[in-house]
């Protein structure tokens, strides 16, 4: 049986699943994108090449080896679009939580069936269907899980609004001894440089104690608030709309002190090295013009 322990998100990773971008279809029409910003590469004609984001997701397993992490991939299935595994399912503690996604990609959770197959049938949680959540949203930090969520009335037509509060509410029946603090994020479906598709787009904790954020990726002032107090100002690198939109806060930690960056996030990795941490550089900037990025495309299954 697989062994499932994630308590937060910087502790020492050891099996992961990864992504592929094997496959991964021809350039999408602009009515079947699921976010502003593909929409924008779309239009332009700049829409990542298949070949560009197998280099780079190659880069990553590499790190992966390096560090001697285990790594799943999901079963390529053609002309299908299997980059981000983090929206399809995560794990809390022991537990591995299928995503209640968008129904057209209900063939990605397909491709790691093996994977979840192999974990005890009660540790298997498939939420109910009025509860949407995908794992981009969801932060287990410790005694807390902190959740991206949208509650606006227009939700039903916000495709960029991922979590409802049925499965914040859920989240937290599921995990009764832990604090679940959710979070309003801004969506636009035309703006990217306005739109937080998920927690980890505009916050992310580092280390023992620090994390990356962008304030006005939060709807409500207070909570954003929250969050600089609850790490303490001193601790938080705050980015730009600009850095946001380059999905600069979606690095994917290995251990407390090393993280997977993208090379061109120049100001963060040096205030990341300025501060102790090891950053492994790699090229990601194809993938993250599908609003996405390195944790978005990792999902940790065990972690020390």
């Amino acid at each position: 049986m697989l062994e499932l322990n994630i308590k937060n998100e910087t502790s020492r990773l050891r099996t992961v699943v990864l992504g592929t971008a094997q496959s991964s279809g021809p350039t999408p029409n602009v009515e079947d994108c699921y976010d502003p910003k593909s929409i924008e590469h779309v239009i332009a004609g700049t829409y990542p090449k298949e070949h560009d984001m197998v280099l780079e997701m190659e880069a990553v397993a590499r790190v992966f080896e390096k560090y001697d992490v285990k790594v799943f991939r999901p079963e390529v299935i053609k002309d299908c679009n299997q980059i981000f595994s983090r929206d399809i399912a995560f794990v809390i503690e022991d537990k591995i939580i299928r995503a209640n996604i968008l129904p057209n990609r209900e063939e990605e959770v397909k491709a790691i069936k093996y994977v979840w197959d192999q974990v005890e049938r009660e540790k298997r949680i498939i939420l109910p269907e009025e509860c949407h959540v995908e794992g981009g949203d969801v932060m287990p930090w410790n005694d807390h899980i902190f959740i991206g969520t949208y509650s606006g009335e227009d939700y039903p037509d916000i495709i960029t609004a991922r979590t409802n509060m049925d499965a914040v509410i859920a989240i937290q029946e599921l995990f009764p001894n832990k604090v679940v603090k959710s979070f309003e994020l801004r969506k636009s479906n035309t703006k990217a440089k306005d739109n937080a598709l998920h927690l980890d787009c505009c916050f992310q904790p580092i280390g023992k104690d620090k994390a990356i954020i962008h304030k006005n990726g939060f709807l409500i002032e207070r909570e954003y608030e929250w969050l600089v107090d609850f790490f303490g100002k001193e601790n938080i690198f705050e980015i730009t709309k600009d850095e946001m939109y380059q999905m600069n806060s979606n690095v994917f930690s290995i251990s407390e002190n090393i993280i997977i960056s993208e090379k061109g996030f120049t100001r963060l990795n040096n205030w990341l090295k300025v501060q102790g941490f090891t950053v492994e550089e790699v090229p990601y900037a194809e993938i993250a013009k599908q609003e996405g990025l390195l944790r978005c495309s990792t999902m940790p299954l065990f972690r020390d």
